[in-house]
């Protein structure tokens, strides 16, 4: 074998292997946004169960709390923006909102002892606390994910291929500043 002929094996070598490595890492990345999405969607069905919940709940309390027609007006209204939200990061946003009128809903609960008695209430309760901690725990599968991700879209040498198939970086899904608030609630 002459010089020439050695050149190009190794050429066409060096050129298969930067085709594996190509089609692995896109496969990589696919596989880690359908991962993505199927955790989104996790959080998706805990979500809707929360705003599932709801009216079920504010039909209960209404009859308790006549004069408190604002608090259960805001549990509503949240419920409402969550239902008619169309993207994830509108949905996230609804998501702070309704655990914010939730908070405030279970809160009163404590001036009606009545209320806070009731055994549909407390199934509900129970019930929609069940709903959050998987929306705790779906959120943090979630963000895990999202995290390893942005990691392969945007490190070297894998986001050379991130680039070129036009993959983009996902939103985590983290709490707003007012699910940071601490809940306030008067009589």
């Amino acid at each position: 074998m002459n010089t020439g002929t050695i050149v190009l094996i190794v050429i066409a070598v060096i050129v298969i292997l930067l085709i594996l490595w190509y089609f692995a890492t896109y496969n990589s990345l696919i596989g880690l946004r359908n991962r993505k999405e199927d955790q989104w969607s996790q959080i998706d069905v805990q979500l809707k169960r929360r705003a599932d919940l709801i009216p079920n709940l504010i039909e209960t309390v209404k009859g308790y709390t006549k004069h408190e027609k604002g608090t259960l007006e805001d549990v509503v209204k949240a419920r409402n923006n969550f239902v008619t939200a169309s993207t994830p990061e509108e949905e996230m946003k609804a998501s702070g909102e309704i655990t914010q009128a939730l908070n405030r809903l279970f809160a009163l609960s404590e001036a009606y002892p009545d209320l806070k008695a009731n055994e549909n209430f407390i199934s509900l309760q129970n019930d929609l606390k069940e709903t959050e901690d998987k929306i705790s725990a779906a959120r943090q599968f979630y963000n895990d994910t999202v995290l390893t991700y942005n990691n392969k879209v945007q490190m070297i040498p894998s986001n050379l291929v991130a680039n070129i198939a036009g993959f983009k970086t996902a939103t985590f899904f983290e709490a707003d500043e007012e699910e940071r608030k601490n809940v306030k609630v008067s009589f």
